[in-house]
């Protein structure tokens, strides 16, 4: 297939082999925590990926003025779950949204500890049954800030899927040899100009 090396866009070395891109339909996606089982994972349809942005500092200068970053806010994660007959998945989310606070009796876990957990999305090389990872993003610090539970049709074949909107305080990003591409990599040591200059 020697063709698919003259395909791609030359670089500024003259190569242009096309690069593979991931998949958007191999991923896997885990729920770690107390009462969370293996079965969510193999009843999930689709999942976002995090998003990170941060606050615009101004700094008003003369005849101009400075941007900075300042605080970050990471961006919720839906995720869509069918919604299986033995409502196993139903039952598991269900369980962390009263952990997080019992409406019938109207009490609530005293810290987040209580009811926070983590996910895992990993990206897959499409092999089976031990497929190579990726990527993986792991979540930390998550509680399910809201889930709608799908709606019912008699005009649809579809099936009918949940979907579960995730909080995070933290995502950790590693690449398949399991090293930190964003969270833990130390930033640069600039000067202190306020420019970066």
């Amino acid at each position: 297939m020697a063709v698919l090396t003259t395909l791609g866009v030359p670089d500024n070395t003259g190569n242009t082999t096309t690069i593979m891109p991931k998949l958007q339909y191999r991923f896997r996606v885990t729920f770690i925590g107390a009462g969370f089982s293996a079965t969510p994972t193999r009843s999930v349809v689709s999942a976002g990926r995090p998003t990170l942005t941060h606050d615009p500092i101004t700094l008003e200068a003369y005849n101009s003025r400075i941007y900075l970053a300042g605080k970050h806010t990471w961006g919720e994660v839906a995720i869509i779950i069918r919604d299986d007959v033995d409502s196993a998945v139903m039952k598991e989310i269900n369980q962390q949204m009263n952990r997080q606070v019992d409406h019938a009796n109207q009490s609530s876990s005293r810290s987040g500890s209580g009811y926070k957990f983590t996910v895992k999305v990993e990206t897959l090389d499409g092999a089976s049954p031990t497929p190579g990872v990726l990527d993986t993003y792991e979540l930390s610090g998550c509680y399910i800030q809201g889930v709608t539970y799908g709606e019912l049709s008699y005009a649809t074949n579809d099936s009918i899927t949940m979907t579960v909107t995730l909080k995070y305080d933290n995502a950790e990003i590693y690449d398949a040899a399991g090293t930190a591409t964003l969270t833990g990599i130390t930033p640069a040591q600039n000067t202190s100009n306020a420019s970066g200059g």
